[in-house]
């Protein structure tokens, strides 16, 4: 039914605009099904689907909220053919932006290279595959017509929100701060919406810390605490916990670990940006290996910088109760009792957990990116959000898995003077000592809590984030 007027829609869009007026009409005219003089969001659904046009979830409700003027949660056709005019205009905008040698079509050079100057690096196949899923008549070139038609009834406005389909994501927060930054765009720090950006992730981190701050604290405390001769179950730690000091000690050192977002996310943005314009041959195009590199100079100076709420954080999760009234009488505390230098225990094995974490993550993450576009980008590159998480988590936990030995040492390095009877070791003889009373596999102690809250972590910090975009302005 639909397909006449899919011909007619979008065989010249370059046409009068008493002619586009009237393509409209027609247009609106067939979504209108119960012919109330509006468009609603149902009705949009529907009427994309049957004629063929691929939307993403939630596409239709962001076309009519962009569009509806007047707040009565449907489109009248005046507001109707303005949204469509207004779209338009944007998207010709971002076509001409990719068409680099003005020709009127888009091949996956061009794709490739607008992608670069973005600071995301693809293959050759990869943008033939994103090309593909735009291509209608098979000549491996987009002109002004295909890509109308393959975005017309897309919210993507501009090519930064195109192209962020795949662009890799620390939004995820599974409560290790030890991910490559997110990358920003020109015209994202020019119009000051990365700061937006980085304060919807740093809430969307404050609540799934919160929120699986029992299991982190379960972690923490069978790292430290548990060996062969001291076995600790999930459910024996949890009651262990209750006892000693109720429902509320399960909580035990969330505040500082949500605290140090703040400084450590803003510290490793800055650091990011200085270290990769150091890296960066000219023009400014910064390449993977760069970026790796930059991303993980960025998290050594942020961890250096905040460490000491690192060690904190340690001693107060596993304090027992009435041993510190709060965050500052534990700082007190501890220079007294062990002097300055205690706030940099396990700092050797933190920094350098950071390589396998980030490197691994990262490659995880490109692997599985390519394997999806190489099998199932044929009608769109664009994943989906299951698709997204699903990388994200995979590629972060892989990473916690590699740095995982060393975030142990860490920890009880931390602990070490907390902890009666322990001995004062060093990184290597702690490692030794460990492997041999305990083996290879106590080098993973709490790794099961630890993964336990990876799914919840990234599922809180998902939706926190898409709340915080919509309240921040950051997407409509």
């Amino acid at each position: 039914m639909y397909q006449a007027l899919r011909k007619l829609v979008f065989t010249d869009s370059r046409c009068l605009s008493d002619e586009s007026m009237k393509t409209y009409e027609d247009l609106f005219e067939k979504l209108d099904t119960n012919k109330d003089g509006k468009v609603d969001v149902a009705e949009l659904k529907a009427g994309l689907a049957a004629m063929g046009i691929a939307s993403g979830k939630g596409a239709a409700q962001k076309i009519i909220s962009s569009g509806d003027s007047d707040k009565d949660e449907g489109l009248d056709f005046a507001e109707f053919a303005r949204y469509l005019k207004e779209h338009e205009k944007k998207m010709l905008l971002t076509f001409k932006r990719l068409d680099k040698n003005n020709d009127g079509r888009i091949d996956s050079v061009e794709i490739k290279q607008s992608l670069a100057d973005l600071g995301l690096e693809i293959s050759k196949e990869e943008a033939e595959k994103i090309l593909q899923s735009i291509d209608v008549d098979g000549t491996m070139t987009v002109d002004w017509n295909e890509w109308r038609e393959h975005f017309l009834f897309n919210p993507a406005t501009n090519l930064q929100e195109i192209i962020r389909y795949w662009k890799h994501s620390t939004v995820l927060d599974i409560g290790d701060s030890l991910a490559i930054p997110d990358e920003f765009t020109e015209e994202e720090k020019t119009t000051g919406m990365w700061w937006k950006q980085l304060v919807a992730g740093g809430m969307a981190g404050a609540v799934s810390r919160t929120g699986t701050a029992p299991l982190d604290r379960m972690k923490v405390f069978m790292q430290v605490h548990a060996s062969k001769s001291n076995k600790i179950s999930l459910v024996g730690g949890f009651k262990q916990m209750l006892k000693e000091g109720g429902v509320t000690s399960l909580w035990r050192g969330n505040g500082v670990n949500v605290l140090k977002i703040a400084p450590e996310t803003a510290l490793k943005f800055l650091a990011y940006e200085q270290y990769k314009r150091l890296l960066s041959a000219e023009g400014g195009k910064v390449r993977t290996h760069e970026r790796f590199i930059a991303g993980s100079l960025a998290g050594a100076t942020a961890q250096t910088a905040i460490y000491p709420m690192e060690v904190m954080k340690t001693r107060l999760t596993l304090r027992k109760t009435g041993q510190y009234s709060g965050m500052f009488d534990c700082a007190k505390k501890i220079v007294k009792k062990e002097g300055v230098k205690a706030f940099y225990k396990g700092y050797i094995p933190n920094i350098l957990g950071i390589i396998p974490y980030a490197g691994i993550d990262l490659a995880v993450y490109e692997s599985l990116k390519n394997a999806w576009l190489s099998r199932y980008a044929k009608d769109t590159a664009n994943p989906g959000v299951l698709v997204l998480l699903g990388c994200g988590t995979i590629s972060s936990t892989c990473g916690q898995l590699a740095s995982y030995p060393l975030a142990l040492v860490r920890t009880r390095m931390q602990a070490q003077a907390s902890v009666e009877g322990s001995e004062q070791l060093s990184m290597s003889r702690l490692v030794k000592k460990i492997v041999e009373k305990e083996g290879f596999f106590g080098l993973y102690r709490g790794i099961l809590p630890n993964f336990m809250k990876v799914i919840p972590a990234v599922s809180i910090s998902y939706v926190v984030y898409e709340y915080m975009k919509t309240g921040l302005g950051i997407s409509k």
